[in-house]
């Protein structure tokens, strides 16, 4: 692909004019199709991107194929065989670069993602209580009941980092085992547990919301450093964020979020093809910003360029040009890109090994020491 978009500015009326007579924006040399993985059909990722397409389409003359996938894995494989360009992922990106998870297993490992944009709406990704418990801060969750998901260390893992905020930890609450997502809200609903953590924008939340318990979210108030610190020790990938969409339209307040969805691919994508990507997902951003839910948080300024994956060297051309990356920005991306190397190294000496026993639970013990000894932080000694 080689698609350079022209400047914001001129784009901009150039798109008007085209669009006042009736004709599509010129691009030389844009592809008829770019080929992408998102979520499921039906979820936002899976929404925005087909806004994005159809901002694409009318604007460029170009195809965005969607190919929908029920979980990381579905999402990753065709990016990662080379059978699509990029993938609107999800924190499974970032789960998929410290290789733990469903990534920590054979023919996986630590993977060199990169990521070109994301999205940052008003909606949080936090715990909230059910509002006839009286509960209004996370540390009146002790002794409550909260919901954990067998077998997703992903969602346990942000129900933790809000206990962590608190100074709690699951010995301080009754977990209440539930096979998914649908049987923690029914949990919720049928009085067996207290809690449970959901993006605040989601059906679920509001038709908890209008039954008989409610819905409270407690805060994580920003000002509390000590708060966030614990938060970061085992969930560096959250923000604070200012919670501004919610079901039921509630009154905004201090949470947590990270991005979601993330556009992300491998480093062996060429760096023209993902500056023009960049590029043009800002160009065409009035135009599909309304399209979908919370593909507003596209904005420019909704980029978090400090994060926790490094960013992709023909996205970082975009934000040098945008004067939106300095020396803290390129500090923190050669700190990831280095740990990036230190896990590769580690999975690679692991590799060479015939562990004993579980060999996941083998890799997360290699990975700890590994990264210990490289002087890193492995944040998870156990991650399942």
């Amino acid at each position: 692909m080689k698609f350079v978009p022209s400047s914001l500015s001129v784009t901009a009326v150039a798109t008007a004019a085209l669009l006042s007579a009736g004709g599509a924006l010129a691009a030389p040399e844009l592809p008829k199709s770019i080929a992408v993985t998102a979520y499921d059909v039906g979820s936002s990722g899976y929404s925005q991107a087909v806004a994005v397409g159809a901002a694409f389409k009318n604007n460029y003359g170009v195809t965005l194929r969607v190919l929908p996938g029920k979980n990381d894995v579905s999402r990753t494989v065709p990016l990662r065989e080379g059978k699509v360009d990029f993938s609107f992922n999800g924190i499974g990106t970032y789960f998929a670069q410290e290789g733990v998870d469903v990534f920590g297993t054979k023919g996986w490992g630590p993977q060199e993602a990169r990521i070109l944009l994301m999205s940052m709406g008003g909606n949080c990704i936090t715990q909230f209580v059910a509002e006839d418990v009286g509960v209004k801060t996370l540390a009146g969750l002790k002794g409550k009941g909260v919901a954990r998901v067998k077998g997703s260390p992903a969602l346990n893992t942000n129900t933790l980092a809000h206990l962590r905020f608190a100074g709690l930890t699951w010995d301080d609450v009754t977990p209440v085992d539930v096979g998914g997502n649908s049987a923690a809200f029914d949990a919720i609903l049928n009085n067996q547990a207290d809690s449970f953590l959901s993006t605040t924008n989601s059906g679920s939340i509001l038709k908890t919301q209008n039954s008989p318990r409610g819905v409270f979210f407690p805060p994580l108030p920003h000002n509390d450093e000590e708060g966030w610190k614990r938060v970061h020790e085992v969930a560096p990938y959250y923000t604070k964020h200012v919670c501004t969409e919610s079901a039921g339209n509630m009154p905004a307040w201090e949470g947590a979020s990270y991005p979601y969805p993330v556009l992300m691919t491998y480093p062996k994508q060429s760096a023209d093809d993902a500056y023009a990507i960049t590029k043009a997902m800002f160009e065409q951003y009035p135009n599909y910003k309304d399209a979908a839910p919370a593909a507003a948080g596209y904005a420019l300024e909704n980029q978090v360029l400090k994060w926790v994956v490094p960013y992709h060297e023909g996205a970082i051309r975009f934000y040098k040009e945008a004067g939106k990356w300095g020396e803290a920005e390129q500090a923190n991306q050669d700190e990831l890109l280095a740990r990036q190397d230190a896990l590769k190294k580690i999975w690679a000496e692991f590799s060479k090994s015939e562990p004993k026993g579980d060999f996941y639970d083998a890799w997360m013990a290699a990975r700890y020491e590994g990264m210990k000894a490289a002087g890193l932080n492995p944040i998870w000694k156990e991650f399942k």
